[in-house]
């Protein structure tokens, strides 16, 4: 897949191989994936909030002005139906507590390793859903939703990190993945409780109030797993904890201390560069850092650029908007997300055979395609008055059709790549702070497209979707020149990764600088 074009302008680099021995062994793998829950309770709470906010008795209850707009607007403009402030800002207030949270985030997972980040994310995050869950008014709930963010942000800071450090480099790709797979279970679970619980309530709160309850299971799931994890190798050695991190690496890789020693020994000289780093936020802006700091910015930015979030966050409102009833609305929406699911899968089971890169090639094509469609088909029929008196059946289904092939491009690209290349760019000893970065600049953007999209959409129509189809072609551009292969290459090792791309070799000297 893209052979010599992938090679050519910022693909793998040529003569380098440093190898580990390593196995894929069952400890290393209920590891991994027993971490990997943390994506649980992102991907739950960016399903469940679109699904809550087209329920008519919580619009009711805590937002009646979108209500009373909802229920008289029904043959004009269709497009601003749900644009309200405080809707909004219920829906985007966890992203911005999440990005704060990140650089609390960062000390703690540093200090005390990435096993007591993923359990602190999963207590707080269960205390918001409890709040949640007994809210009686906006404020409750916007509350309940800041301790969701903080619980968030807790967790995204830590995973993809730890699941890195803990993966043979030749299996990094797939196990890392399992943290943007179980993303978007979170999401098909919350997709799916949203359209089973107005059947079982069908009067008064019980719809809303098991939706927003329901985020204590994932919560529970995440803070008792990341209880039995051990604390990764290199956190181990950051402590000064060395026998415990070789015992550790001897586990997880199923080989002898002879046979991991060379691993070992590069993680000590890696923690000892970094234990001299004293002001890791200082050195990261330094000249030799510039790759892993324009991708800790670029590749979040370019992530939630993708409108994705739209379709995620606000699929049921979305299908509401362009003439799907109630009921279909929250269908379609369990639909993406099994699409979702499934495509995320292929994904696992391919970046570690084909490359980072082939991935993030296609699928920003494909995305690119069928987010122009998307965009030309509601232009079609809604025009820029929003205005429409009916939509064939026929209609509705291609519409959808389009929305699962752009999802499911986005879902073995953007979605897990996004996670997984920053999580093993980052050299020790500035990862920390490189991956707070990370995470509060995807937060920041999350909260930003949060905020934006419904004025947005009242505001530029289908031509919202047009800007988000120009900013994939840029994010592809961008993949295609400046992104090297990090396909099956330790962590350790990956400063080489950046002597040897066209461009980057300018920034990057070849022997490491003390900093």
């Amino acid at each position: 897949m893209a052979g010599g074009f992938v090679n050519g302008i910022g693909g793998a680099p040529n003569g380098f191989k440093k190898e580990y021995p390593g196995k894929l062994t069952w400890y290393v793998i209920c590891t991994c994936i027993a971490a990997a829950f943390g994506g649980l309770i992102f991907g739950y709470d960016i399903g469940i909030s679109g699904g809550v906010t087209s329920m008519d008795s919580f619009l009711k209850k805590f937002f009646p002005s979108v209500y009373r707009k909802e229920i008289s607007e029904n043959s004009t403009n269709q497009y601003c139906t749900f644009d309200s402030a405080t809707l909004t800002m219920f829906t985007s207030s966890l992203y911005l507590a999440a990005l704060v949270a990140s650089f609390v985030a960062a000390w703690m997972t540093k200090k005390f390793g990435r096993k007591w980040s993923m359990v602190t994310g999963g207590l707080i995050f269960m205390v918001g859903a409890i709040l949640n869950l007994l809210a009686q008014n906006v404020a409750m709930l916007i509350i309940g939703r800041i301790l969701l963010g903080i619980g968030v942000g807790f967790s995204i800071q830590s995973v993809p990190v730890y699941v890195s450090e803990m993966a043979p480099y030749n299996h990094r790709g797939k196990l890392n993945q399992v943290f943007q797979l179980s993303i978007t279970i979170g999401i098909l679970i919350a997709n799916l409780v949203n359209f089973v619980t107005p059947k079982i309530f069908k009067n008064g709160d019980g719809a809303w109030r098991a939706s927003l309850g329901f985020a204590i299971v994932p919560a529970l799931v995440v803070m008792v797993s990341a209880l039995f994890l051990p604390n990764s190798p290199n956190s181990m050695i950051e402590q000064g904890k060395t026998e415990e991190a070789k015992a550790t690496l001897r586990r997880i890789r199923g080989f002898s201390d002879e046979q991991v020693k060379p691993e070992f020994d590069d993680l000590v000289a890696a923690s000892e560069a970094a234990r001299a780093v004293k002001r890791p936020w200082k050195n990261i802006r330094e000249r030799q850092y510039r790759p892993q700091l324009v991708m800790s910015i670029l590749i979040p930015t370019f992530q939630q650029l993708t409108g994705i979030n739209v379709v995620m966050f606000y699929a049921p409102v979305l299908f509401k908007t362009i003439g799907f009833g109630g009921n279909a609305s929250l269908l379609s929406a369990v639909i993406t997300g099994i699409i979702n699911v499934a495509a995320t899968s292929v994904a696992i089971f391919g970046t570690d055979k084909w490359g980072r890169r082939a991935f993030f090639l296609e699928g920003g094509i494909q995305m690119l395609i069928f987010q122009g469609l998307v965009a030309a088909f509601i232009g079609w029929k809604f025009g820029v008055t929003g205005e429409v008196s009916d939509l064939p059946k026929w209609y509705a289904i291609l519409l959808v059709v389009f929305i699962c092939i752009f999802v499911s491009g986005f879902a073995w690209s953007w979605g897990p790549l996004g996670w997984l290349v920053p999580s093993e760019i980052f050299p020790l000893e500035i990862r920390s702070a490189a991956q707070s970065i990370n995470v509060s600049v995807n937060m920041l953007f999350t909260f930003i497209i949060a905020q934006a999209f419904l004025p947005g959409l009242c505001h530029l129509k289908f031509g919202l979707f047009i800007v988000f189809a120009f900013f994939v072609a840029v994010m592809t551009l961008f993949i295609a020149f400046f992104l090297p292969e990090t396909q099956n290459i330790p962590i350790e090792e990956m400063t080489q990764v950046w002597r040897k791309h066209w461009y980057w070799r300018t920034f990057v000297p070849q022997q490491r600088l003390q900093v």
